[in-house]
């Protein structure tokens, strides 16, 4: 699926204060009409505890959503990890290549489960992060603001609303 036809749009992350620690998670939604800021936090957690649970979120909320979908994410590890280390791990029953089992298992069988159920309307891109890209550092935001123990206003609402501009970037 080329990024471009995307109806669905969406940027993760994921922010720990210390880590493990306090971390929150964050993620920026826009269909065709609205756009959806969600968030959350855990007391205890990791980074890419955080990572994974934004993606969750993000998959989850756009479970009962038609068309293609987009997922924008400054972390390598999901976005590595749900396209191609995932295959492996579920064939040697949840280990890694060193024979240890995955860490976040829990998070790699609810993450796989929901992009299976959304088939091949599904997009995954890593972003870079920090590097001004609208729907990323807005997400950050959301994530960081969790983590810190704050509680930011989530937008939603219709699109010519939205004060951040989302836009897919190209691969770079």
């Amino acid at each position: 699926m080329a990024a471009s036809s995307a109806s669905i749009v969406i940027f993760c992350d994921g922010a720990c204060s210390g880590n493990p620690g306090p971390g929150g998670w964050g993620v920026v939604l826009q269909t065709t009409s609205e756009v959806r800021e969600l968030g959350g936090s855990s007391p205890q957690t990791t980074n890419n505890q955080m990572e994974l649970q934004a993606a969750i979120e993000a998959l989850r909320s756009i479970a009962a959503v038609a068309g293609k979908a987009w997922i924008g994410t400054d972390s390598n590890y999901v976005v590595k990890g749900i396209t191609e280390w995932i295959h492996g791990w579920r064939r040697k029953e949840w280990r890694g290549s060193t024979g240890k089992p995955v860490a976040n298992r829990e998070y790699w069988e609810t993450l796989l489960e929901l992009a299976e159920a959304r088939g091949k309307d599904l997009h995954w891109q890593y972003v870079q992060g920090h590097a001004g890209i609208a729907g990323n550092e807005r997400a950050d935001e959301i994530a960081a603001a969790f983590a810190q123990g704050e509680e930011p206003d989530l937008y939603q609402g219709p699109v010519s609303r939205y004060s951040v501009r989302l836009e897919i970037p190209s691969n770079r």
